[in-house]
C-alpha cells in the first residue's frame, strides 16, 4: 500500500474531521458513532483510526476547528486598517455563523463541563478569541476614533466582554434552532 505524504494526510484529517462536525452537529456528541462518521465520510474505519484515536480524539479536533475558525476571522478585523466598530464587529461575526458549527460549538461547551481535554480547548480558544476581540476593539477605538492606546485598550475591555457574551448567546440561539428555522424566508 502507498505511503501518504504529509499533505495527503491532512487533507485526510481534514476531511474526516469535516465528516465527524457534520454528524456530530446532526446527531450530537454522544449519539455520533464512528460508524456514523465513517458512512459520512466515505472513508473505511482503519482510516479513520489511522488518523485519530477515537471519538473523543475527534470531538477534541472538532471543538478546536470550530473555534479556530472564528478566532481567525477576529485577527484579520483586527489588522484591518479600519477596523469595524463594535456594532458591526458584531454584526459581522453574526451573519457568518454557520449554524451546523453552532450546534457542535454549543455541544463542545457542554463537554467541556466533564471533559478535561475539551475543557482546556474551549478555555484557551474562548481566551484567544477574547483576546483578539478586545485587540480589534482596540484598533478601533486607535484608527478610527482617534483615541490613544492606553486608554483605548483599557476602555476596549468592558466592550469585547459585552460583545463576547452577545455573540456566545447568539451562537447558542442559532444553535437551538430547528432546521427549518435555518431554511431562508
Amino acid at each position: 500500500m502507498p505511503r501518504l505524504t504529509d499533505a495527503r494526510k491532512e487533507l485526510r484529517r481534514t476531511q474526516i474531521a469535516e465528516a465527524a462536525v457534520r454528524c456530530f452537529s446532526r446527531n450530537g456528541l454522544e449519539r455520533t458513532s464512528i460508524a456514523d462518521i465513517t458512512a459520512e465520510s466515505g472513508l473505511s474505519a482503519g482510516s479513520i483510526y489511522a488518523h485519530y484515536r477515537n471519538k473523543a480524539d475527534l470531538v477534541r479536533v472538532a471543538a478546536r476547528e470550530v473555534l479556530a475558525k472564528r478566532a481567525d476571522v477576529l485577527g484579520e478585523y483586527a489588522a484591518a486598517d479600519a477596523p469595524p466598530s463594535p456594532d458591526e464587529l458584531l454584526s459581522r461575526l453574526i451573519a457568518a455563523i454557520d449554524p451546523a458549527e453552532a450546534r457542535v460549538g454549543v455541544q463542545t461547551w457542554a463537554e467541556a463541563t466533564t471533559d478535561p481535554a475539551v475543557r482546556t480547548i474551549v478555555i484557551d480558544m474562548t481566551d484567544r478569541m477574547r483576546a483578539m476581540l478586545h485587540d480589534c476593539i482596540t484598533a478601533w477605538l486607535v484608527k478610527v476614533e482617534h483615541h490613544e492606546p492606553p486608554q483605548a485598550r483599557e476602555h476596549a475591555a468592558p466592550i469585547a466582554h459585552r460583545v463576547m457574551a452577545l455573540y456566545q448567546a447568539e451562537l447558542l440561539y442559532t444553535a437551538l434552532r430547528t432546521p427549518t428555522e435555518e431554511a431562508p424566508s
